[in-house]
């Protein structure tokens, strides 16, 4: 696969991502934080907040291609 083409669906991938999983963590927070204390909102979205990197960078890693010898 061309490299152009890969990075473009990569690219498309990483905003599709990004908004279904802002959309269900913040589906999770409103059904599940609603009495919550001020430090549990703070917990759940710091850990929220970061978690999405985790298969942003599976994507990036793909996007990269195979490594050049």
């Amino acid at each position: 696969m061309p490299v152009r083409l890969r990075k473009f669906i990569g690219t498309i991938l990483i905003v599709v991502l990004v908004l279904l999983y802002a959309l269900v963590a913040n589906t999770i927070a409103v059904a599940t934080l609603g009495s919550a204390p001020w430090w549990g909102h703070l917990l759940y979205f710091s850990l929220t907040g970061l978690l999405w990197v985790l298969p942003a960078m599976l994507i990036i890693k793909w996007m990269a291609g195979p490594k050049q010898q």
